[in-house]
């Protein structure tokens, strides 16, 4: 069965704020029990993790926010946008919420690279994870397949495609991601545009696609730090995905001993809103088999019942039926 939908219009409203080096980032919490942190991927925004939220939840304290320059957070005009501060960022917003105990990590795309500094960080003991996940994204800047809207973004005509960048173009590029019988809804692509466009934010896209260059820039240091961690890892991947699909994975086989990937066929680039029910079946399993091996000695970090409002530990009723 697929988990249900939480409507963007719910999201929004259940969202906190806090602040970031001058600027406002949106961000959501809910549920208790081990820290989960999710990565959302370009250039959408967390929203895409609204299916899996409420079952997460049930489980876990799940953390996600809008990276800085992407959905309802701040989007500067004039930013240097880089991956190693959106790192920085996510360590922020974990000490802003008071999270202590080493962090589980799911990403996708964009977020990909996040986690990738993060376990770099970890392997220089700056920060503690205890496990991650990848879905779809350019793990290997070899391996990446950068579509031809991307290309422009990169091109010095970038900051004018993305003046023209609008709901039919997303329409078109979000055709070529997705798995054949898995494309968004109208009403889906309203939503991703929403995001996408608030605060005119397809006007800095082309300031944000800089990730793409900067991959090649840290490219050894996060291989090897992939390579060498302890973290246990697992790489789940929408086959059909022209950018990092099957291909991404057979190189993850290549250069990670034991590889533990799974690979989902007639699913796109974005696996956990084209197949959320899978994705959950395959990550609870991923950590059911971390549980097995290697028991948690650290407990839950006990939830408080008197934080301020700006750190709240759960989400309404509406989104958050039950607790762990």
């Amino acid at each position: 069965m697929r988990p249900a939908e939480i409507p963007l219009s719910v999201w929004r409203t259940q969202g906190h704020d806090f602040v970031f080096r001058g600027q406002t980032i949106r961000y959501w919490v809910a549920g208790q029990g081990e820290p989960l942190l999710l990565l959302h991927g370009f250039p959408t925004a967390s929203w895409d993790w609204n299916y899996l939220w409420q079952p997460l939840s049930r489980q876990y304290q799940v953390i996600a926010c809008d990276m800085l320059g992407f959905g309802d957070s701040a989007k500067p005009r004039d930013h240097d946008y880089n991956l190693v501060e959106q790192a920085d960022l996510q360590q922020a917003l974990l000490e802003h919420l008071q999270v202590q105990q080493p962090v589980h990590v799911l990403a996708h795309d964009y977020g990909d690279s996040v986690a990738q500094e993060l376990m770099a960080r970890h392997s220089e003991n700056s920060f503690a994870m205890a496990s991650c996940v990848f879905l779809n994204g350019g793990l290997f800047p070899e391996t990446h397949r950068a579509l031809w809207v991307q290309k422009l973004l990169l091109s010095p005509v970038g900051w004018l495609v993305g003046r023209t960048f609008d709901r039919c173009s997303l329409d078109r590029d979000f055709s070529r991601i997705f798995g054949p019988k898995t494309r968004p809804s109208e009403s889906e692509l309203d939503d991703f545009w929403s995001l996408i466009s608030n605060n005119r934010g397809h006007h800095i896209m082309y300031r944000l696609i800089s990730y793409i260059p900067e991959r090649l820039v840290r490219r050894e240091r996060w291989v090897q730090a992939m390579q060498s961690s302890q973290v246990p890892m697992r790489f789940i991947n929408g086959a059909s995905d022209p950018v990092s699909g099957e291909h991404m994975v057979e190189r993850y086989r290549e250069l990670i001993a034991d590889p533990d990937t799974v690979s989902i066929p007639d699913i796109g680039r974005y696996p956990h809103t084209e197949a959320p029910a899978l994705v959950l079946r395959h990550y609870q399993r991923f950590r059911a088999d971390i549980a097995e091996r290697r028991p948690c000695t650290v407990p839950p970090r006990a939830v408080q019942t008197n934080k301020a409002p700006d750190h709240p530990v759960a989400l309404s009723s509406t989104i958050q039926s039950a607790s762990c």
